[in-house]
């Protein structure tokens, strides 16, 4: 009788988690998937079975391919400075010499990830104004007036300049989740490596990069995850995406299919699409990288 009863308590300890799953993850997925299937509105009960149709829609959908190498430059991009300068920020800030003001710059890193999305949307619609707009009045005060352009208002430049808010309102999370990771790391180490007469970017990428190569991975995968679902930045900042298409991301394009056109079956087959593309993503990271076991 003990025994069974203790084979049956982790199972009841997990049970909730596995129903919670079950019921607000695995159900929906396996809905969404299912609707994908048919042609409906969202506000009419009648539902027209299509099968793959809206699947091979998408391949002829313009909008689609635009969309995706949006994604691509945000995924790009936010691994190289959400990732890899945010790694540089936190060993800096985990250095003896900044101990007294480590905790101050922390603050101010990972204040902006405390704002609203929509607040940092103004704000930087402040910063992008082409005619009192700070960046441009900064470029025409040290010369540089030439560079100065309606950045929203252009479609090869709106993207990036959604890309740049996101990097600036982001890092600093990265950058914490990195400092608990270097915190964790023995100082023997690193007096081994002050020892053998290593400079401190040798000892960077001696001692810090392969310690901290399980976090570098979780945080590669959080970042490239999130610049597949990005919705809020394009959609606030270029009021979904403008000028045109130039900077619409696959979510904006399935919110503006479902909602605005409310095409629900197609706008399932998109998200099935984004699904599809992270996990594959992912399960291609976790096999270049050879790490994620732990």
């Amino acid at each position: 009788m003990k025994k069974k009863l203790k084979a049956v308590i982790p199972i009841c300890f997990v049970f909730p988690a596995l129903l919670l799953l079950g019921f607000f993850v695995f159900y929906p997925l396996v809905e969404n998937f299912i609707n994908s299937l048919y042609n409906f509105s969202n506000f009419s009960p009648e539902r027209t079975y299509v099968g793959l149709e809206n699947i091979k829609k998408i391949f002829a959908d313009s909008t689609v391919s635009v969309a995706l190498l949006n994604n691509l430059r945000y995924a790009l991009v936010s691994v190289v400075l959400q990732v890899f300068i945010a790694l540089i920020l936190a060993a800096v800030l985990e250095q003896r010499f900044m101990h007294k003001t480590a905790s101050f710059y922390r603050i101010v890193y990972f204040m902006p990830v405390m704002i609203s999305i929509s607040v940092v949307a103004l704000l930087f619609s402040f910063i992008y104004n082409p005619q009192m707009g700070i960046l441009n009045s900064f470029l025409k005060a040290v010369g540089l007036g030439d560079l100065a352009r309606p950045w929203l208002g252009r479609s090869d430049t709106a993207i990036y300049a959604v890309i740049a808010m996101s990097q600036w309102q982001s890092i600093g999370y990265i950058m914490l989740l990195f400092i608990v990771a270097i915190q964790k790391i023995p100082g023997d180490l690193y007096e081994a490596a002050q020892i053998d007469g290593a400079n401190k970017i040798r000892t960077f990428f001696s001692v810090t990069v392969p310690q901290v190569k399980e976090a570098i991975f979780v945080n590669t995968l959080i970042t490239i995850i999130g610049s597949m679902l990005v919705f809020s930045e394009p959609f606030i900042l270029t009021k979904g995406g403008g000028p045109g298409i130039s900077s619409i991301t696959i979510a904006v394009h399935m919110y503006e299919e479902g909602f605005v056109k409310d095409n629900m079956g197609y706008a399932s087959a998109l998200a099935a699409l984004i699904f599809v593309i992270t996990a594959v993503v992912s399960l291609i990271q976790v096999i270049v990288s050879k790490t994620g076991k732990e």
